[in-house]
């Protein structure tokens, strides 16, 4: 065969056709092909993670077995059972403590938000740069070391029951008005020192660029440090809300008539204990998604700071 017939034909200098399937898209495009040793690492790593899911799965098992055995072996298990555990107190009690837990969701609905706004008006007084806001950051730090220090349960009866005695003219006596002004006067201060926090971690070089770019120090702050700083406190901000959202119940101290409050009216009838336990499921199931939200939203941030996505 000559040079003039291997030239020849209608496949002449074309490549083997073995050799472009393998690597060739629909559209001609290269497609990536794993090898065998990352296809047996990742089947190494699927097989590894199903034993870790069975063996947590049977050790968490194992465990629940023996605790209810501990427990209903126990010699006070009957009587314990009666008492807190009855089955017909819990349909008793179950509309009623649902009927007061819609005051307990009203009240963290709007001290949340009230709680928001205070704390970032706290931290930024507390941020504030120059001799003249010292009275300023000497009040807003007073008002967070006082309220972070005194018991939520003092601050509540102090506000409750304190206020109506002065007999101020237009000053309500509502329980759900004073316990909710309770929550904010406390929580706030905790609020406050979360985003205070998160002003001090933006680096100085952020005010830097921005001054050099024209912006005064009020559009500093609102255009350049606060948008990083609540940024960087989202996960602690929605633990706090969600401590808020269980210490709304201690709004009962006042009065006022919640979940705890009227799991409180159901027991006291029968002087059995169950309403309180139906009350107190009602808000861990309430308090866990939340948990859950916080926990993926912490991870969400970590992951997008890790590549490089959040300044």
């Amino acid at each position: 065969m000559t040079a003039g017939d291997t030239a020849s034909g209608p496949h002449a200098g074309a490549a083997p056709v073995a050799e472009t399937t393998e690597t060739a898209g629909p559209a001609g495009e290269d497609r990536y092909v794993p090898s065998a040793r990352r296809l047996e690492r990742e089947r190494f790593k699927r097989t590894r993670a199903r034993r870790a899911t069975a063996v947590a799965a049977l050790s968490t098992l194992v465990t629940g077995v023996v605790l209810f055995l501990a427990v209903v072996n126990s010699p006070g298990w009957p009587r314990t059972r009666e008492t807190f555990f009855s089955a017909h107190y819990a349909r008793e009690a179950l509309p009623e403590v649902l009927d007061g837990l819609w005051l307990n969701l009203r009240l963290l609905v709007v001290c949340g938000a009230a709680v928001l706004v205070l704390g970032l008006l706290i931290a930024v007084a507390r941020t504030l740069r120059g001799p003249v806001f010292f009275p300023l950051r000497a009040l807003a730090t007073a008002y967070t070391d006082f309220f972070r220090g005194l018991p939520l349960v003092i601050c509540l009866l102090m506000v409750v029951f304190g206020i109506p005695a002065l007999r101020l003219q237009g000053v309500t006596t509502d329980p759900v008005l004073l316990g909710g002004t309770a929550l904010v006067l406390t929580y706030s201060a905790y609020v406050a020192e979360v985003f205070r926090a998160g002003i001090e971690s933006v680096h100085p070089s952020q005010r830097a660029a921005a001054r050099s770019l024209g912006l005064n120090g009020r559009q500093t702050l609102r255009f350049v440090v606060l948008p990083q700083a609540v940024r960087r406190v989202v996960p602690p901000l929605l633990n706090d809300l969600v401590s808020l959202q269980k210490d709304t119940g201690l709004v009962s101290i006042a009065g006022a008539v919640d979940a705890v409050y009227a799991a409180q009216i159901v027991a006291s009838k029968s002087f059995n204990y169950t309403p309180y336990v139906v009350a107190g499921l009602i808000f861990v199931a309430l308090t866990i998604p939340a948990t859950r939200f916080t926990d993926w939203v912490t991870a969400r941030m970590d992951r997008r700071r890790a590549q490089g996505g959040i300044v």
